[in-house]
């Protein structure tokens, strides 16, 4: 299959399976024009809420009780298969991005398919089926602001991935609390995965970024409002997780001394 078959396969079709389905292989030998979608097409069940009406993110003593973490699935679920839908976007929108970054972006999909089959499983097996509940496009509406790859590996990969290996550690421990190791492993799982795609953002960035710019300096530079470093990290900083991915001293020192002098949008 051509990376631009499997891209539209997961944004133009309205069947779940379909958009999560793993292709055997890939070819990158007819990337075409770019192309931009406006909104993913999904299942009815799955389609983008008005804002301010999808679930919050229950947290701590709240995952005492099954349908809790069932709506964490749930929310867990949207958050991966949006960022497969994104990665799919970049394929269509950048078909001038080099072969490499595009066949890894899809290795990377991959693993996006298979967090989103986990959460929506787990939701269902604690009694929540996926599409039960409102979903947010926070990801995907952030993400049709990008204008090249070095925006997309500074935003997703960079920011949103990167907290994750905060927010996966964070949650892990909510569910060993409650004796859920199922929910447990699944957020190790993720873990371990995130480190991998945050040294793809990294690696690219590094590709992409202007000859004499620090990491730090391209990345924070190439983010878009609302969005800024402060994004990229959790309440439980993984420092180590952010070395094994190939961040520098630098980077980490900078990110963790971060303040936001500006917290309002600028003029």
């Amino acid at each position: 299959m051509e990376l631009t078959q499997f891209a539209e396969q997961i944004l133009l079709s309205d069947d779940l399976t379909a958009k999560l389905t793993r292709p055997r292989a890939l070819t990158d030998d007819t990337p075409g024009p770019a192309r931009r979608i406006e909104q993913p097409t999904r299942p009815a069940n799955l389609q983008f809420a008005p804002r301010r009406t999808a679930p919050a993110m229950p947290k701590g003593q709240a995952f005492s009780d099954p349908h809790k973490r069932a709506v964490a699935h749930h929310i867990m679920a949207n958050h991966e298969l949006q960022a497969l839908e994104v990665m799919a976007m970049v394929l269509l929108a950048f078909p001038e991005a080099p072969a490499g970054f595009r066949l890894g972006l899809a290795t990377i999909m991959f693993d996006e398919q298979r967090h989103t089959r986990l959460h929506a499983n787990r939701a269902a097996e604690l009694g929540t089926a996926f599409g039960d509940l409102p979903v947010n496009s926070y990801i995907w509406t952030k993400a049709t602001e990008y204008a090249s790859v070095l925006e997309y590996v500074a935003g997703l990969p960079l920011v949103f991935e990167t907290a994750n290996l905060d927010h996966t550690v964070e949650f892990e421990d909510y569910f060993l609390k409650v004796d859920d190791h199922r929910g447990a492993e699944i957020m190790r799982a993720i873990h371990l995965d995130e480190i991998r795609h945050v040294e793809f953002g990294i690696t690219w960035l590094r590709q992409f970024k202007q000859q004499g710019q620090s990491d730090f300096e391209a990345w924070s530079q190439a983010l878009h409002w609302p969005v800024r470093p402060k994004n990229a990290r959790g309440t439980d900083f993984q420092t180590e997780a952010r070395r094994s991915a190939g961040l520098d001293n630098n980077f980490i020192t900078e990110l963790l001394s971060w303040q936001d002098d500006n917290p309002s949008r600028p003029s």
